[in-house]
């Protein structure tokens, strides 16, 4: 697609919708085009040579979507640094020419790019992990080797070597990762340094590591490259920073040859959410204005990139509008959209495909070992293997089901060029995407279907709504071939009592039904927990997207009030008694994402949500649902309920799929129709697209 262009006003003169997003950033030595910086997103591609080229694919598009500084993965400087056992290294020559096509192909497209340097130190997976103090992280089964002082110098000769192989790379910069609890973070809290040494005790030792470790690179690859210092301005863990020592760490940094201060927020062990869906957009941005403040008070003019769940140019712009920052970081939110930034430069901001801050596809897949990709945009990091190509023989094909599988088939067969006509029996677009926009925490999922609306009416897909379809108006439309993408139905669990009037479904809860003071949930996969957080709150509410409601429930802090900005939680009150029971045994919600799902739990437990595994469903009576423990099912308990709710699963809607056989079009079965394993709207996507680029 090209570079990032900026719309023309009718007087012909160059206009920006987003004047201060758009604007180019002078660093003294070399000018971004904007203050969009990508920030690093581990896809599991960095990780193997043989993928290499599927990288330069991913950045190259990025690149050509205007972003002004892309930040790669994250590469380990020697391999006690590493993530994973040959997790993505630079320590040689030999490798750092192996990056040379990533940084042309980005150099072609008019970006600039930067390699993060990331030790993991004891968060690493594989046992040569190492860390200022033998003390084992919570994510990681490994206990690290305790560092003695030759080997922490060792370790910073690494960084700089690393720094340099990336300068001979082609980067225009490195970005030294300092936080999220990783390596560099490790050594600045007492809650893992517990050395004595001259790298532990007093803060200045503690802060020695980042500062030498900045020092000696900037001293080894010149003045004219960038170095990016990714600063941990709130731990929210125990023991966590001070805010008088992250001030005085960012001062050092910046004394010591840092061009850019990237915010980073949180360790990963930290037990408050700060990129999913329900933590509110830009909710971190005060921290960085903070900083911003409080080195601008100091004369420290250097740039301050701001972090964590922007996700719209609207957002980006008032960040930036406001003073908070000099830029701003997106990682996920290019992940969706690789022309982000062309489209807002353009005034399409309409057109963006917003990234929902699910996690599922992207962070869920690299820690399960997985090559991450994008929930809403499944050829992220699939550049090179899901390509969207001209149909070579135009068709006109049937879409039954406007849920996230039917939109995603039908808007990429008539982007491909065929005629698409796509069928609902509802009133609207997005199938279980309109249950899903109602959980709080979720209101995102609006995002998509506003893309995909756009997308219908840009592609010329032909829109049926409120038509419910029958094998005979397929048959008698002439179709060449028909994409069945039905759905599912909310599978019967066959209680004894559910037709009583207290009884209802996911379905009629999420459109309204009036819910009793005391609800029990037959159910616990994602749908029950959704339920679940949607009956504790308010109608109509969601505390999740009040900074200040979200702030308390989960314990964020001024960190000059609080230590690493972590406070005691201070959840609102449930609106209803609720208990939620599953037939398996074993933690409820095993089934979740993994990096969401303990969210999720702790976001119930702390509205006092009653958890029940290993239940035996026996009957529902008038006082509530009947239940039994173990083989013998005598042990019988009431649990008390106004309203029960069948979450109970779903099953495939596939009825249209063997008539159409029989009269001789090709059908294809897409998402929840083809596999009912939860609303799977990732797989569904992912599949809708795929067989669509085949046809």
């Amino acid at each position: 697609m090209g570079r990032a262009r900026a719309a023309r006003g009718h007087t012909g003169h160059v206009t920006s919708p987003y004047p201060h997003l758009l604007s180019p950033l002078d660093l003294g030595f070399t000018t971004l085009r904007n203050r969009v910086l990508m920030g690093s997103m581990h896809t599991g591609l960095e990780d193997s040579r043989k993928d290499f080229d599927r990288l330069v694919a991913y950045f190259a598009e990025r690149a050509a979507g205007g972003v002004g500084l892309i930040v790669t993965g994250g590469f380990a400087p020697n391999q006690e640094g590493w993530a994973k056992p040959f997790g993505g290294t630079l320590t040689t020559s030999a490798q750092a020419r192996r990056h040379l096509p990533i940084t042309q192909a980005v150099h072609a497209e008019g970006g600039k790019v930067a390699m993060q340097i990331l030790h993991t130190g004891r968060y690493g997976y594989h046992p040569l992990v190492v860390a200022p103090s033998r003390i084992k992280s919570p994510i990681s089964p490994f206990t690290p080797r305790a560092l003695s002082g030759r080997g922490v110098e060792r370790q910073i000769r690494a960084f700089v070597r690393c720094a340099t192989l990336a300068r001979e790379a082609g980067y225009d910069g490195v970005e030294i990762m300092g936080s999220e609890g990783y390596f560099i973070n490790q050594f600045l809290v007492t809650h893992t340094n517990h050395r004595t040494d001259e790298w532990g005790g007093s803060y200045e030792h503690r802060m020695r590591l980042p500062v030498e470790i900045v020092r000696r690179t900037r001293e080894a690859v010149g003045e004219d490259f960038i170095i990016v210092y990714r600063l941990s301005m709130l731990d929210l863990v125990p023991d966590g920073s001070t805010w008088p020592e992250v001030v005085q760490l960012a001062r050092a940094v910046a004394a010591n040859g840092a061009t850019i201060i990237n915010t980073g927020i949180g360790w990963h062990e930290a037990r408050v959410p700060t990129i999913a869906t329900s933590v509110p957009r830009a909710a971190f941005t005060w921290v960085t204005q903070k900083m911003r403040d409080a080195l601008r008070a100091d004369g420290i003019e250097i740039p301050l990139v701001t972090t964590n769940r922007i996700n719209t140019p609207e957002v980006a712009e008032q960040v930036l509008a406001e003073g908070v920052a000099d830029m701003v970081s997106m990682a996920r939110p290019l992940l969706a959209d690789a022309y982000f930034v062309q489209k807002a430069a353009e005034g399409r901001a309409d057109r963006i495909n917003t990234c929902i801050g699910c996690n599922q596809a992207c962070l869920d897949h690299v820690f399960s070992n997985r090559y991450a990709s994008c929930l809403v945009n499944p050829r992220a990091a699939h550049e090179t293997e899901l390509v969207v190509r001209p149909a070579t023989a135009h068709k006109k094909v049937a879409v039954v089901g406007a849920g996230p599988a039917g939109l995603a088939a039908a808007t990429t067969l008539a982007e491909r060029g065929h005629e698409v006509h796509l069928y609902d029996a509802a009133d609207e677009i997005g199938g279980q995407f309109n249950l899903a926009k109602r959980i709080p925490g979720k209101e995102e999922f609006v995002e998509t279907l506003r893309y995909f609306a756009n997308r219908i009416a840009d592609t010329g897909v032909q829109l049926h709504l409120s038509t419910p379809v029958s094998d005979a108006l397929v048959r008698d439309g002439g179709f060449d071939e028909v994409v069945l993408a039905t759905g599912v139905t909310p599978r019967d669990p066959r209680i004894p009592g559910q037709d009583g009037p207290h009884v209802l479904s996911y379905v009629e809860v999420l459109h309204g039904a009036p819910v009793g003071p005391r609800v029990a949930i037959v159910g616990a996969g994602g749908i029950g927990f959704d339920v679940a957080e949607f009956l504790v709150v308010p109608e109509g509410g969601s505390a999740t997207l009040d900074l200040k409601e979200w702030q308390q429930e989960w314990g964020v802090a001024d960190p000059e009030e609080a230590r690493g900005g972590l406070a005691r939680p201070q959840p609102a009150p449930p609106v209803r008694e609720v208990t939620l029971l599953q037939r398996k045994k074993g933690k409820l919600g095993a089934g979740l994402g993994k990096t969401t799902g303990w969210i999720h739990r702790a976001a119930l437990q702390a509205k006092g949500v009653t958890m029940m595994p290993g239940v035996t469903y026996e009957r529902i009576t008038a006082e509530g649902l009947v239940v039994s423990f173990g083989a013998e099912r005598t042990n019988e308990r009431l649990i008390r309920a106004d309203t029960i709710v069948l979450c109970a699963g779903q099953e495939s809607e596939r009825s249209l799929e063997a008539p159409l056989v029989a009269a001789g079009i090709p059908v294809h079965v897409i998402g929840g129709a083809h596999e009912a394993a939860e609303l799977d709207a990732k797989r569904a996507i992912d599949h809708g697209t795929r067989v669509a680029a085949a046809i």
